[in-house]
Formats: C-alpha cells, structure tokens, sequence
C-alpha cells in the first residue's frame, strides 16, 4: 500500500475540501489571477474516483463538474490526428492492420468464449456491447440487416438464432455509413472518451491515455480486478498518479504490471505483445506524448508509422 499524502494543487496552496478551496492570504498570487481551481478541482475528483465504482461513474458521466476538472487540460489523444493513431495502434492487435476503418465489416468467432467478435472495436455477441450498439442502431433504423438477430444476441457464446446468416448481415451492414457512424459512437461513448477522460484527470498524457484506452478496449469498462476500472484502483492502491504527485512513467508502469497479470489470469497461454513490445516500448523510450515515428510488434509482426 502507498503512503497516504495531501493532495496539492500544482501552483498555488489549496487546502481541498468536499467543496471548499482557501488561498492564503501570504500567497503572492492573492491579487492576481487567484488559485488554479481546475487543479484543485482536478485533484478533489481524483480523490473521488479513486475506488472502481466512483471512477467508472466519473468517467462516464458529463457534468460540470466534471468539465471544471479536466478545464485547460490538453485535447491529447482526443485531436483528431491522435485518435486516430490510437485506433491504428488497436487495429494492430485486435486486427493485424492498421487500416482500422477496415474492421467496420470484420466478424469472426475467435474461440474466446465471447462469440462473435465484430466492428472497430470488437463488440461481442457474449457481452452487451453489441446488442447495445444493435438496438441503438435498429432503433434509428427498423429494418436494416442486423434486426431481425437481436433476440440471438443472447449475452452467451452461442451462435443459435445467428447462423448462418449474421456475419454476411454484418458485412453487408458495414457498408452503410449510418452504421459506421453508429460503430463510432458506441466505442467514443463506451470505451474511448471514458479512457481518455480518466487518463487526463489521472494527470497521463498522451501514451498513458491510450494505455488506459487499449486496456478498456481488452478488458471491458468493468469494476472487478481484471477489469478496466478494477485494474486501476489496484494501481492507484500501489503508487501515486501524476495528479497525486507520482511519477507518470513509475505510474504506468505499475499499471502495465497489473494489466498484463490480468490478461495471464483470463488465459495462462494468452499472447501479452499489445503490452509488452507496443505500449511498455514506448514508455521505456521514453515516448509519454505517444510522438512519431512509432515502431512496434504485436503477435510477431512489426508495425510502424512515420
């Protein structure tokens, strides 16, 4: 267990409260701008969110409590640009390309007892991601290609009601851009502005909030110990974040610790490259803004972008 300290804001001495943030009247910044409120308040939430529970529902949520927390902080992985290098970066493991649009159209049983596994981002008929995503969608749109197989999406590995005709639906279904658009939203609104929100309260900058992404993506927006939010508060339980003070690198690095412990736990045999030769690569470079050129291996196979 990590020792316990007080939280600080970063320029100016803020005592934090439940809601209550004094500035000393000693400190030479009284008469100007006055106390950096988006770090304390940033510090205040982390606090809050410390435990799996209180982070998953911080993270997805949007209050203004929120948006006072994460106020000036850089777009970081959410620029354009960025994010889509991340998707390039999950492509690789979860599709072997980094031509990610590609994976709208991508179905496949892979053996993982989860079903079938599809879209940008692996949504699942065993989980509820997909029949989320489905209904969302049928419900925008009676009548495309998928409705009819809602009731087969059963949260189970089963492939009753499904066979034979719902990986060429889904394919067929991809070219649709209305159903590219729903993909979209599914993995902004479930995996990626959750991750990346998180990461930015937690004080990471760019790789760390992909490693918090990736990590969502794999183990799924859930509180147990093998789970997203679950893995975190184990991490939070052993070192300080950068928000709490903490070394980021010392930080992630503890994290990609418990994250590949998690993965050998679900399967003994599983493959660990995404983290071991991807994102613990880039943090011993040194690489915490996630700059290019990037060149990394997952199952073998190198990648790179210029």
């Amino acid at each position: 267990m990590k020792p316990a300290r007080l939280l600080l804001a970063a320029a100016v001495p803020v005592l934090v409260t439940a809601s209550v943030y004094l500035l000393t009247s000693e400190d030479p910044g009284a008469g100007g701008a006055g106390p950096d409120l988006s770090s304390a308040y940033r510090s205040q939430a982390a606090e809050d969110a410390k435990g799996a529970e209180g982070a998953k529902a911080w993270a997805e949520g949007s209050g203004a409590a929120d948006a006072d927390a994460l106020a000036g902080a850089p777009p970081g992985l959410a620029a354009p640009a960025a994010k889509d290098l991340a998707q390039q970066l999950v492509a690789s493991a979860e599709n072997s390309t980094l031509d990610w649009r590609s994976a709208y159209a991508y179905i496949e049983d892979i053996g993982d007892g989860q079903g079938y596994t599809a879209g940008i981002i692996g949504f699942c008929t065993g989980t509820n991601d997909l029949l989320t995503l489905v209904e969302g969608y049928t419900k925008a749109h009676p009548g495309n290609r998928l409705a009819k197989y809602l009731r087969a999406v059963d949260g189970t590995d089963s492939h009753e009601g499904l066979d034979p005709g719902f990986t060429a639906a889904w394919k067929a279904e991809a070219g649709v851009p209305a159903f590219r658009e729903a993909q979209d939203t599914a993995r902004d609104r479930v995996y990626f502005d959750p991750a990346v929100r998180l990461a930015k309260l937690d004080g990471l900058g760019p790789l760390g909030q992909f490693v918090y992404y990736d990590a969502m993506v794999f183990h799924g927006p859930g509180t147990a110990p093998t789970s997203f939010y679950g893995m975190r508060e184990r991490a939070l339980e052993q070192v300080d974040s950068p928000t709490e003070g903490g070394s980021e690198k010392t930080y992630l690095d503890t994290f990609l610790d418990i994250r590949r412990t998690a993965m050998k736990t679900r399967d003994p045999d599983i493959d660990t490259t995404r983290v071991d030769t991807a994102q613990r690569r880039f943090l011993d470079e040194g690489n915490l803004g996630l700059r290019r050129p990037l060149e990394w291996q997952v199952y073998g196979e190198t990648f790179r972008v210029p």
